[in-house]
């Protein structure tokens, strides 16, 4: 598979392959607004992973931010209206989104969120996709939904769940609060800290491994996980899926999206 050419169908979306090509780096380009996820964005990561899966060279793929100040901040607010304000832009957009985690996170690889800086929002459900979450000791992470009047996926919050329990998914989720790198540590949101100088020595501490073990244990290790992480065949999928709809369809979120857009505090009145 030497043959295998990476390229992002986007230049908001960097990709490129580490010197001894085991390490696929895909790294969000759009530092001006925080590496916010625009449709382009989210739309340049499954065909990269299509490659990676049949490349055979490929042990890790990691997945950065540009820029010193983010790893991914969320929605790109210039497409927050036009694509999240109708129902049916909403629909599309919501799609779109799950397609591109739900491929990191089925993706028989391993993979890897190098965070630095503002990991918010949907940046958190990137990361959450990922098997292994390594930080800098400056990151800073919120799940702001509950500010701007959002509905949130079933995926993104069984993942919240399966990693810190239901117990701190409520209290981030609820409350809407930021914590630094220590907390998120100390939480199970993230697996290692390092300074900012060391984080590239740690990634690559992983790169290393990877490319050192064995890929089919590592492939049956993390698809048998993934047995175990199934959800229960009890969960009732369509009501959730109403619940999010009730949510974007409310006035509160109509506010949410106004106030955010304003850059003032939202006034919800539970509508």
């Amino acid at each position: 598979m030497s043959a295998v050419v990476y390229q992002s169908t986007t230049e908001r979306v960097k990709v490129w392959l580490d010197e001894d090509g085991s390490t696929l780096q895909i790294q969000f380009n759009n530092p001006e607004r925080h590496n916010a996820l625009s449709v382009d964005m989210w739309e340049a990561v499954n065909p990269l992973l299509d490659l990676a899966q049949k490349d055979e060279r490929i042990r890790l793929v990691v997945f950065s931010g540009a820029g010193e100040k983010a790893f991914v901040s969320g929605a790109d607010i210039t497409q927050f209206e036009d694509m999240r304000a109708a129902k049916e832009a909403v629909a599309r957009y919501e799609a779109m989104a799950e397609q591109a985690l739900m491929s990191i996170y089925h993706f028989s690889k391993p993979t890897l969120a190098c965070i630095r800086g503002y990991c918010i929002g949907g940046g958190v459900n990137v990361a959450m996709s990922c098997d292994i979450r390594i930080a800098s000791d400056d990151s800073v992470f919120s799940i702001p939904a509950a500010r701007l009047g959002l509905g949130y996926r079933y995926s993104a919050l069984k993942n919240l769940v399966d990693l810190v329990g239901p117990a701190v998914a409520k209290d981030l989720f609820f409350t809407a609060r930021r914590i630094d790198a220590k907390e998120a540590r100390e939480l199970g949101l993230i697996n290692r800290v390092s300074s900012v100088s060391d984080l590239a020595a740690l990634q690559l501490e992983y790169k290393q491994a990877l490319a050192a073990n064995a890929p089919i244990t590592v492939a049956a290790g993390k698809a048998i996980i993934a047995e175990i992480l199934k959800p229960s065949p009890e969960i009732d999928h369509d009501q959730c899926r109403q619940w999010i709809r009730d949510c974007f369809e409310s006035e509160d979120y109509a506010e949410g999206r106004r106030a955010f857009m304003e850059k003032r505090k939202p006034v919800f009145r539970g509508k």
